[in-house]
């Protein structure tokens, strides 16, 4: 029981950092601009999964790595755009309806997750039950 717990358990923590990539590139999806206040626009995060085992050895999932998608940024003619040059601005190479289908994905499989440790505690509870 305690390890379809733990598999659960890596699966909402994964699935949460998902989530939080997620909103970070729906919250830049028009940021031209870096922390530093230069041109720099934002690049599209995307969430790399892998297996992995805890101490027990049981399976379960954690994030591998964060990494920068490598789609070309969006290029829009915008001669009034201060960050303009030529008349067009690079804007972040994120596309809201698809970081939108990713939340859904996401929120779906976290759900999933939670549904699983749900009957995974009510089975250990009915084993308790039976053996008392």
């Amino acid at each position: 029981m305690l390890s379809a717990l733990d598999i659960s358990a890596s699966g909402l923590a994964a699935q949460r950092i998902r989530l939080n990539v997620i909103a970070q590139n729906l919250a830049n999806a028009n940021t031209t601009r870096d922390a530093f206040g230069r041109p720099n626009p934002y690049r599209r995060r995307e969430v790399v999964f892998a297996a992995s085992r805890n101490g027990r050895g049981d399976p379960g999932v954690r994030v591998a790595d964060i990494r920068l998608d490598s789609r070309p940024l969006r290029r829009v003619w915008d001669p009034g755009h201060p960050d303009a040059v030529k008349g067009y601005v690079l804007y972040p190479n994120v596309n809201v309806i698809e970081e939108m289908v990713d939340m859904i994905m996401a929120a779906r499989s976290y759900e999933a997750n939670v549904t699983a440790m749900t009957v995974a505690k009510e089975m250990a509870t009915s084993t308790l039950r039976i053996l008392a």
